[in-house]
């Protein structure tokens, strides 16, 4: 896969800013020997990249071989270029938005390039984040109920456990709960705290039905719509802002090479 190539092994390695954990572990949520390990991380790719020929927008790297679902123990690690993780960062994307708001223990690796972008979410965050939020809930609802993808799902043995997927029926509730964190307060607590972390586990070990799991979806969803307008958070991101500051971030890491 090009994406996992050694050439972007080594654009990743070299150039990375920030690297931590994302996923069911910062947030708390992990399920004893259903979860891998999910990192991301942004690098800034060497300048024949960006206004040369050659591309890079992403380095993935998987313990486990392409199409096969990864296990206990395992490493799901995505590396992106700074300028793509600004643009999905900027769209409101809500797996993206997270290097922002992970806990210091949770970074595997950080530099100053890494530590202002940190500190940036004011300029980054809007109610653009609000309508992401919004439209990944409304996905994995989806997907739960077969809407989208059919009644296809690559965890058959939980329909089989609980009549239902609850890992979409997990991540419906908790971009929820999320989104409406996120435009209330302009910040996102990792890990999620109580007593929605323990809800959401216990709905991961079906221990809530799939209707206790939708109606509270649902509620989550009428909020979530009604701060899309409402929120003190800007209406759009500071793109401005963002412009300088890549340009700043790659001259800086270009001279330090």
């Amino acid at each position: 896969m090009k994406h996992s190539s050694p050439e972007y092994a080594r654009i990743a390695e070299k150039g990375t800013v920030l690297r931590c954990q994302v996923g069911s572990g910062v947030h708390g949520v992990t399920v004893a020997d259903q979860d891998d390990r999910d990192e991301m991380g942004i690098c800034v790719e060497p300048p024949e990249y960006v206004i040369g020929l050659r591309t890079f927008e992403q380095y993935i790297y998987r313990t486990q071989p392409e199409h096969s679902r990864s296990g206990p123990g395992d490493l799901d690690l995505t590396v992106y270029s700074l300028r793509k993780w600004m643009r999905l960062a900027l769209d409101g994307n809500p797996t993206v938005l997270l290097p922002l708001f992970v806990p210091d223990r949770e970074i595997v690796a950080i530099t100053d390039t890494g530590r202002e972008l940190r500190a940036a979410g004011d300029r980054i965050l809007s109610r653009r984040a609000g309508r992401r939020f919004l439209g990944y809930l409304r996905a994995q609802r989806d997907r739960m109920e077969g809407v989208r993808g059919g009644k296809h799902t690559n965890r058959p043995e939980l329909v089989d456990l609980y009549g239902f997927d609850t890992k979409f029926a997990y991540h419906m509730v908790r971009l929820g709960i999320q989104g409406v964190e996120l435009l209330e307060t302009g910040h996102l607590t990792l890990p999620m705290p109580e007593p929605d972390r323990t809800w959401l586990r216990e709905l991961r070990r079906g221990e809530h039905t799939r209707a206790e799991a939708l109606a509270r979806a649902a509620d989550l969803e009428e909020r979530l719509a009604a701060l899309c307008e409402s929120s003190d958070l800007p209406e759009e991101p500071d793109h401005a802002w963002a412009d300088r500051w890549l340009v700043d971030a790659h001259r800086r890491s270009w001279d330090g090479r």
